[in-house]
């Protein structure tokens, strides 16, 4: 009997041992070669053992632990909930099950995404309904698990998706009252864009044996361009200019701008509008609607430009980006990872570009530190920069406007200016038009380069000596900071983006309230990383928490308008 040849050997999907039913509607979606992380993965938890993985944003890590999950499910399974997928915001939810449902479509895989933000009825209809996969928000899940609604008895598999972020949101504690309502002899899957030690520790505490499997973004298919990282160095108060310049030079298809607060988001996204692109903004402070309204329009290309918060962004795949910019530098570098992962998808180029100020060079170092990668610094394109950018792009509109079939068409216009003008002055006025309907920004002003600017001793006081930090509290002793915390306080954490300001919050212990609540109640509302919030102090009646002295204001009137532990509250600048 003669030996198969090499090419009658399983190929792509077809090798990794999937369903019939999956493997057509992989097909049909055009999936023909798994990335390298399905390849890993997908094998793996087939065998049903408990997986740690990271994988940049836009690998494929999403059908990594979708296919071997849907791979279980039998067409003629009854909508019994077999499968829990976790993650930190409601974009990424409804992504997740919009993929799920899709790679089970041949399977009538029944997926019900539950988060914030949308009628907790409808969730309740469709939980009782029957699902085979719920991916869930870890807040709105222990909300259903406490009603009674989301039935766990039968999960055989958990995924925590992008589980640095959820840690750093505060949902520790939620994610570990939710895994104790799950059978022991579960399956765990853990992914991260980034590992730090609070990963392992998860892992430890929730995984048995877990297998390692680690892709970076280099890793990634040969197709897989690199992200191109910029740093442009300018003061403050020149952002706003330096950022319309930098766009107006870069030209992107469309991008995303991440800003630390929703206040901030909003002066940028109407300044930009001004300057003549379309933006958007995106925040905590819009409801559901709204939010889908602005995805639909940067989506379908209605708007090119989307000003958004960290936690309004986390999760969000739109394939036409092109460009990423850190409106500041992020204070924890894992965000940067994430926030970078939204360009540089499936074979396609992205750049990444932040705007530093001087005292911002350390955050940059830690970056490059984590990424293993040097940030290109650039300096700010002059007048003649973008002078000399705009012919650019008019000569090749020109061109090929040239090129078209239907110039004919036009020609009744040219007949009716004969003899009004020389063909050279009517072609300069039609440019002039062309310019002026694009919004063609007309920039006269430098901005002036902060690359060299000598970074201020940020911990210097005013009579010369610098401050110092009580250990057990985190309080700056000079500023009079006073009191200690509890043991069951939060671990005290300090910005490095400067003084850190005190929040007061009018709810306590006796309320129920635990770090977790605070910090993603800030995160959520906010627009603050976690690494940005502390320490926190909860006292019996009240709690107090560090953020960023420039937040303080934008805290206080965000926080002030949620609901903590189904009470509300009051929050303001905190005072000794």
């Amino acid at each position: 009997m003669n030996e198969p040849s090499p090419t009658d050997e399983p190929a792509g999907f077809e090798a990794l041992g999937l369903r019939p039913e999956l493997l057509k509607s992989l097909a049909a979606l055009g999936y023909e070669e798994p990335t390298p992380i399905q390849r890993e993965t997908i094998p793996l938890l087939g065998e049903g053992g408990d997986l740690l993985g990271q994988a940049a944003t836009g690998t494929g890590k999403t059908a990594a632990f979708a296919l071997p999950i849907l791979n279980h499910i039998d067409p003629k399974d009854a909508p019994i909930t077999t499968a829990l997928v976790l993650v930190p915001t409601r974009e990424l939810a409804v992504q997740v099950s919009e993929a799920m449902f899709k790679y089970g479509s041949e399977q009538r895989v029944k997926v019900v995404p539950v988060y914030g933000g949308q009628p907790i009825q409808r969730q309740l209809h469709a939980l009782k309904r029957g699902a085979h996969v719920v991916v869930a928000t870890p807040g709105r899940a222990l909300d259903h698990i406490r009603r009674g609604s989301l039935e766990l008895d039968a999960v055989r598999h958990v995924v925590l998706d992008e589980a640095d972020e959820m840690l750093d949101m505060g949902f520790a504690d939620d994610i570990e009252e939710i895994l104790s309502a799950t059978p022991e002899d579960r399956q765990t899957v853990l992914f991260s864009a980034t590992m730090p030690p609070r990963i392992n520790s998860i892992a430890k505490k929730y995984q048995r044996d877990p297998q390692l499997v680690q892709i970076k973004r280099g890793d990634t298919d040969p197709g897989t361009a690199l992200i191109s990282q910029i740093v442009y160095h300018v003061t403050r108060h020149h952002k706003p200019a330096a950022l319309g310049r930098i766009l107006d030079i870069e030209s992107p298809t469309s991008a995303i701008v991440f800003c630390r607060t929703r206040h901030e988001v909003d002066e940028l996204a109407e300044t930009m509008n001004g300057r003549g692109y379309r933006a958007e903004a995106l925040h905590g402070g819009m409801d559901q609607k709204q939010r889908d309204r602005v995805m639909g329009r940067l989506r379908d290309g209605t708007a090119e430009l989307l000003v958004a918060t960290d936690v309004a962004a986390r999760g969000l795949d739109v394939d036409t980006l092109t460009h990423v910019v850190n409106y500041d530098v992020p204070s924890a570098p894992e965000s940067y990872v994430h926030r970078i992962g939204r360009v540089g998808r499936a074979g396609r180029e992205g750049i990444a570009i932040t705007l530093a100020e001087p005292r911002q060079k350390r955050l940059l170092k830690n970056i490059e530190r984590l990424t293993k990668q040097t940030i290109e610094v650039r300096k700010i394109p002059t007048v003649a920069d973008l002078r000399s950018r705009q012919v650019e792009i008019t000569v090749k509109a020109v061109t090929e406007a040239l090129e078209s079939d239907d110039l004919d068409d036009y020609a009744s216009v040219l007949d009716g200016l004969d003899g009004v003008e020389t063909d050279r002055r009517i072609a300069l006025a039609a440019i002039k038009l062309m310019h002026e309907a694009r919004g063609t920004f007309l920039d006269e002003v430098e901005i002036p380069d902060a690359t060299f600017r000598k970074e201020k001793d940020r911990h210097r006081k005013r009579d010369g000596k610098a401050g110092k930090f009580d250990k057990n509290t985190g309080f700056d002793k000079n500023k009079g900071g006073k009191g200690k915390f509890d043991k069951g306080d939060r671990n005290p954490r300090h910005s490095n983006n400067g003084d850190t300001g005190f929040v007061y919050v009018s709810l306590g212990r006796k309320a129920g309230v635990r770090p977790g609540d605070l910090v993603g109640a800030i995160a959520n509302e906010a627009g603050l990383s976690g690494k940005e919030i502390g320490p926190i102090r909860i006292t019996e009646n009240f709690s107090v928490v560090g953020v960023p002295e420039g937040s303080v204001d934008q805290v206080s009137k965000a926080v002030s308008s949620t609901m903590l532990r189904g009470r509300k509250v009051r929050v303001r600048r905190y005072n000794d």
